[in-house]
């Protein structure tokens, strides 16, 4: 669809336009376009970074071990529940 888009755009259609036949905010094509005419590619963007440690149940315990003892440090509140951090 990506592909599809910059095509569209290449051949003079109108951002909005193209925007509205795609059914995606018009946000979406001008960031497409513009990335696009950076690096002449298409593709999605490389991810976040650093991989997270924690899991999602893990962050849920943290945070509520921290609310219960809230003068912890993020290393002793990491101690305490015997689970890593995220850095």
């Amino acid at each position: 669809m990506r592909w599809r888009a910059v095509g569209l755009l290449q051949a003079g259609v109108r951002q909005s336009v193209v925007a509205r036949e795609l059914n995606v905010h018009r946000s979406v094509m001008h960031s497409l376009w513009n990335h696009y005419q950076m690096d002449q590619n298409s593709g999605r963007r490389r991810g976040p970074g650093r991989r997270r440690i924690t899991t999602t149940a893990d962050n849920r315990y943290l945070l509520q071990c921290a609310t219960h003892r809230r003068t912890l440090t993020a290393r002793q509140l990491s101690a305490a529940a015997g689970r890593p951090i995220s850095r």
